[in-house]
């Protein structure tokens, strides 16, 4: 299981030029690759793509490229004409300051902007590819090494809020056994009160079962337990399981509602409440899950 967050990093070079990826990812519902690198790489962004939709399935991906050319491949050009100029309005200046005497030196030329300049050579993408190409791959690896460290991370958390669902699935179970009867009982009871011994024990039963088939939580209780049995299951799946996890926090959440609108006393009702708030913790864990 991974998570959908994280970092990657990876360098390359051939002695004149050296490549940097950085790689981020965060979720998402699907997934979106974003590639940002120098103009001249714009035409390898789809074999970018290519390296990093096979091994990445969900989240968002926002790549790096930095692309910086070493001295030695630089090219030194010179503006001769620029040169004579700068020595002539310098000698002019010195007459003027009747300063004949003292020669400019050469350095001093060199040194004035524009005389001397370097140009980064035009960068071929294409040949450049086993540069790029070999910096995605360490970047995408360290990437993918964290966010199975970060799923590992998630799993681990993910089945202890799973143990306390089941704890409190089991709660209910056992809070819920015998509620016919006691349903029966209060019945009986609170019509006693109001109508003395003209209770009609037919309709009594009538009414008590009516009552008690509206509180039958056996079902959604199965249903539950299934849910929880699917997803456990599923943390221990190597394919992408975010979706499926996601689906399954939706339906326990259904179930847990339905449990709540039956809830024919307090002990269950104050557990349907502790049940959702572990059910939200579910949520919001399973949402980083690739």
């Amino acid at each position: 299981m991974h998570s959908m967050t994280g970092y990657g990093r990876g360098e390359a070079t051939n002695g004149d030029v050296s490549v940097v990826v950085e790689i981020r990812s965060v979720n998402n519902r699907f997934r979106d690759i974003n590639v940002r690198a120098p103009r001249e790489y714009l035409v390898l962004e789809p074999r970018i793509h290519q390296l990093l939709q096979g091994p990445i399935h969900r989240g968002r991906i926002d790549v790096y490229v930095r692309r910086t050319a070493t001295e030695s491949g630089h090219a030194i050009t010179s503006d001769p004409a620029l040169a004579e100029r700068y020595l002539r309005a310098i000698s002019a200046v010195a007459r003027r300051l009747q300063r004949l005497d003292e020669a400019v030196s050469l350095e001093f030329i060199l040194a004035q902007p524009g005389v001397l300049s370097t140009e980064e050579p035009e960068a071929d993408a294409l040949s450049e590819w086993s540069l790029v190409g070999t910096a995605v791959e360490a970047a995408r690896d360290d990437l993918l090494a964290m966010r199975a460290e970060e799923g590992r991370a998630l799993e681990r958390d993910l089945r202890r809020h799973l143990d306390d669902l089941q704890r409190l699935w089991a709660e209910v179970q056992a809070a819920s056994e015998g509620v016919a009867e006691r349903l029966h009982e209060r019945l009986h009871e609170r019509l006693s009160r109001l109508i003395g011994d003209r209770v009609d024990p037919g309709r009594l039963a009538m009414e008590a079962a009516m009552l008690a088939d509206k509180a039958d939580i056996s079902e959604e209780l199965a249903r539950m337990r299934s849910h929880v049995k699917q997803f456990s299951e599923s943390l221990g799946a190597t394919e992408p399981i975010g979706r499926k996890l996601e689906f399954l926090v939706q339906e326990l959440h259904r179930e847990i509602n339905t449990i709540g609108s039956k809830a024919a006393e307090h002990p269950i009702a104050r557990r349907v409440v502790e049940m959702k708030s572990v059910v939200e913790r579910l949520r919001e864990q399973s949402a980083n899950v690739e």
